[in-house]
């Protein structure tokens, strides 16, 4: 059960970043140049995908406090770094992001990370 609410809180976390990147492609770089500033924050509040980006955030918050209730934080900490992993994989195959093979070893020195730091358990 724990590693239920490990994972779901940071693959929540994961899908916010995703939502919050499609929002900020819609709306563009808030800081080319000058800015209608009124008009960015009508557009950023009426953006469903920032919204769900907001939303997947206090999810993975709730899930998160749910983890610190049940397991020891030097355990469960190092799983955020799992969000690492899958915001690599889904900015390469949503936005064409690019996955080199020092990025790949990366993620084999974060998982062996986690699996010695969760040895035993969690």
């Amino acid at each position: 059960m724990n590693i239920f609410l490990i994972l779901s809180s940071v693959l929540l976390n994961a899908l916010a970043q995703i939502f919050l990147k499609v929002g900020m492609r819609a709306i563009g770089d808030v800081f080319a140049g000058k800015q209608d500033w009124g008009r960015l924050l009508v557009q950023a509040v009426g953006n469903p995908f920032l919204w769900a980006g907001f939303v997947s955030y206090g999810l993975s918050i709730a899930l998160w406090l749910a983890v610190l209730s049940r397991v020891e934080v030097s355990k469960a900490y190092p799983f955020l770094s799992v969000g690492y992993i899958v915001t690599l994989f889904l900015g390469y195959f949503l936005f064409s992001e690019s996955l080199t093979w020092e990025k790949v070893l990366g993620v084999a020195v974060i998982l062996v990370g986690i699996l010695l730091i969760s040895k035993g358990g969690v």
